[in-house]
């Protein structure tokens, strides 16, 4: 009894213990990222309301398996943080793959035998008529309520992963100008990527990305008027067309350096920028291969 109860209070505590993480790790990128700036607010209103009704599918699918393997003597507790870990798809099928079947108590010693078995193999009873002598488990879906709120629940995340995709496909409400001062979101892809931040140096190395690829690092300028800005940059492959360019962003000021073919590391001024912080941008038109080291001194 002792072990059961650890195990519903390692249940009732875990699950919220990993909701309450899976959002920390949410709301650490949201402050790290700057929010959501730069992009509609449907977009985040979407993935948040995916969230919660993943959380609600999970949730609900993993009290119905608790359930079940009440009724048919398995771990509850294992089985239910599986789902709710696992996601119910997974879960679920390995749960349906390997569970047991549902046992009855014997008339004579109450020990729970299979509902198929002739004699009790606790005290030998013969069964002759089990339907009769035994407490069998109604037939019928138990906890219905519980597959329907899980269902509802998966058709409402689904719908809200649509909406998502839909509106992010459209690029309506994202923001892909290397030139705002907003915070740039990518629709396409890049392919190994390695992105640092340390010591002042962002280094960025990358395989291949799509057109127009944005990669952005937000540095500070303490002094204007005598730092520089270093970049030592090479494109292992530039097909035809391709360009790398260097975007310096800070409120109304834009500026744009080509840095495909750099023969030697470039030292741009910063004059013309306050100090404070500055969007450091690099658009990939193409080029492949390509390492980068920049910063600011």
């Amino acid at each position: 009894m002792k072990n059961t109860k650890n195990k519903k209070n390692l249940l009732f505590i875990g699950i919220p213990v990993i909701v309450l993480l899976i959002l920390l790790r949410f709301g650490l990128y949201f402050l790290k990222s700057d929010g959501f700036n730069g992009l509609s607010m449907l977009l985040p209103a979407f993935m948040l309301g995916f969230m919660l009704f993943a959380f609600g599918t999970s949730g609900f699918f993993a009290a119905w398996i608790y359930q079940d393997c009440r009724k048919r003597g398995d771990d509850p507790v294992l089985w239910a943080l599986l789902v709710f870990i696992m996601s119910p798809f997974i879960g679920m099928l390995i749960y349906f793959l390997r569970r047991s079947e549902i046992k009855g108590e014997c008339p004579a010693c109450g020990h729970r035998i299979s509902t198929k078995a002739n004699y009790c193999e606790e005290c030998g009873t013969h069964l002759e008529n089990k339907e009769d002598n035994m407490m069998l488990t109604k037939k019928g879906t138990h906890h219905l309520h519980l597959i329907i709120a899980g269902a509802v629940s998966m058709v409402l995340m689904l719908a809200c992963l649509t909406g998502f995709i839909v509106k992010a496909a459209s690029g309506n409400g994202i923001n892909t100008d290397p030139a705002s001062n907003d915070r740039v979101w990518n629709i396409g892809v890049i392919g190994m990527e390695l992105s640092t931040y340390f010591g002042n140096v962002w280094h960025l190395e990358f395989k291949t990305a799509s057109k127009g690829y944005i990669v952005e690092q937000n540095m500070k300028i303490e002094d204007a008027d005598s730092q520089m800005l270093y970049a030592d940059i090479s494109c292992g492959s530039v097909p035809d067309g391709a360009t790398l360019v260097l975007w310096l962003v800070q409120g109304e000021e834009v500026q744009s350096v080509d840095v495909t073919s750099l023969s030697e590391p470039l030292e741009y001024p910063l004059d013309e920028f306050k100090n404070g912080k500055i969007h450091v941008r690099l658009q990939i038109n193409g080029v492949k291969d390509t390492a980068s080291d920049i910063c600011i001194k």
